[in-house]
């Protein structure tokens, strides 16, 4: 008689799904850290020629007052004492630096941060592709994206976006609805006392009126004339100048 052969029984293979070890969640989140960050900078190369239809702030704003007054206008069409009195106005040595004035931060904190510091790099960043409000995490997103910013943008662009982005009023933005609002001219004829007083009305254009100027208003139009003419001698306007 042939002897019966037991059979061995064949281990079972476990339904139960194995976890992902830590080491695999860390590479999936570098991966979504590293996609997160190509987009962004292909968000700001892209920004580079194509400008922006609305930001994030001026969205909120038409929802809220049901529109806004905006329209884009080039760099070139805008007279060059404009672009002088921002930079006068907002941040001097905005030619010299990458995106952050070294020195202005520290006198901001020497005075307390009673004072502000930020560059017309770092405010074009927030309002472009930021929120506006004060926290953390968006001063830490605007600490990162602006070098991006500086490395892909010449300076003539940042100043050009800058100017079209900026509230000047509320439900005014950009440099040619400003002009219109308060003087009835184009941009491209703002002389440089026009030109001198929208930039004393940044960044606090809701309380300060280009039209209807308190003396302070008129203090610092006449500090910014100064120091408008001041970079065009000393050369700290020639690149954002033709």
């Amino acid at each position: 008689m042939a002897k019966s052969r037991k059979k061995t029984a064949k281990p079972r293979k476990s339904t139960a799904k194995r976890k992902p070890s830590p080491g695999r969640w860390l590479r999936y989140l570098w991966r979504a850290i590293f996609s997160v960050a190509i987009v962004i900078v292909a968000l700001i190369a892209l920004g580079r020629v194509l400008n922006p239809i609305t930001t994030p702030y001026m969205f909120a704003e038409s929802r809220r007052l049901g529109g806004i007054d905006h329209n884009w206008v080039a760099l070139t069409a805008i007279a060059p004492a404009m672009a002088r009195s921002a930079v006068a106005a907002e941040d001097a040595n905005f030619c010299n630096h990458w995106g952050f004035d070294l020195p202005a931060i520290k006198d901001a904190i020497a005075e307390g941060g009673n004072r502000g510091a930020s560059t017309i790099s770092q405010q074009t960043v927030k309002n472009v592709y930021l929120w506006h409000g004060r926290n953390y995490t968006r001063k830490a997103l605007e600490a990162l994206l602006t070098p991006v910013l500086e490395a892909l943008w010449p300076k003539a662009r940042i100043v050009e976006v800058y100017l079209n982005v900026a509230e000047f009023d509320e439900g005014v933005f950009g440099v040619k609805a400003a002009a219109q609002h308060y003087f009835g001219v184009s941009p491209a004829q703002l002389s440089d006392l026009q030109a001198a007083r929208l930039a004393a009305i940044l960044p606090d254009p809701k309380r300060r009126s280009a039209s209807k100027p308190t003396d302070f208003v008129r203090k610092r139009t006449r500090a910014i004339l100064s120091g408008a003419a001041t970079i065009s001698k000393d050369g700290r306007s020639a690149c954002f100048e033709s």
